[in-house]
């Protein structure tokens, strides 16, 4: 079972190996400001730093999915899941969309599930350390179907914020796509919609706090 010390040490691994916080994020499945602190308590300094260290550590879960990742069969029956939640919808969709890293083995299972193309997007947080991440573009791979004039699947191994997602569904808009769901294995958030697009997920995750 890891502990925080074992994040830790695998987000200072991750930085020595000079993985970017929004990368860092996205492998330990945390927010961007978990990553952050997370390093920051490993000791790595980064050029980029621009902002005083977090005292406190934030509210956040992480999710360990690596048993269904590290297993083909066991990712395909997850996938093949994920694939039933989304197909209740009747419209006619013709692509999914895998957000990368993670959701693009996950995508590759539901489209073949649900015979539709195929698109990967790579979102901002990847080039992401510190600073305004706005000033930051995500991209779709020329290597994968485009999303023009289709009726789009979104899929990705977790929502933690729901920033990545709403990055996409706002993409794939913009390159003329219609995004039409989205699902993922995990859901910190509890969300039913993001932007007007329907939120399916195998999991919802939710932190009980008491009242003070």
């Amino acid at each position: 079972m890891k502990n925080v010390d074992n994040l830790i040490e695998s987000a200072t691994e991750l930085a020595g190996r000079g993985l970017s916080r929004g990368e860092i994020a996205d492998e330990l499945n945390v927010s961007r400001e978990t990553a952050s602190w997370l390093v920051e308590r490993g000791g790595v300094e980064h050029e980029a730093d621009q902002e005083p260290r977090a005292t406190a550590s934030p509210q956040d879960i992480h999710v360990d999915w690596s048993a269904i990742g590290r297993d083909s069969r066991r990712l395909t029956y997850v996938s093949h899941a994920m694939a039933d939640l989304i197909s209740k919808d009747d419209t006619d969709v013709g692509l999914t969309v895998g957000i990368e890293k993670a959701g693009v083995p996950l995508a590759t299972v539901v489209a073949n599930e649900l015979d539709t193309d195929i698109a990967a997007y790579g979102p901002a947080k990847h080039q992401w350390e510190e600073g305004d991440i706005d000033e930051i573009d995500g991209g779709f791979s020329q290597n994968f179907s485009a999303v023009s004039d289709q009726h789009c699947y979104i899929i990705d191994d977790i929502i933690t914020s729901g920033t990545t997602m709403r990055e996409t569904i706002t993409a794939v808009r913009e390159h003329g796509g219609t995004p039409v769901g989205c699902v993922v294995l995990v859901d910190k958030q509890g969300l039913d919609e993001i932007d007007g697009v329907p939120v399916s997920s195998l999991m919802n995750v939710v932190s009980v706090a008491p009242e003070e």
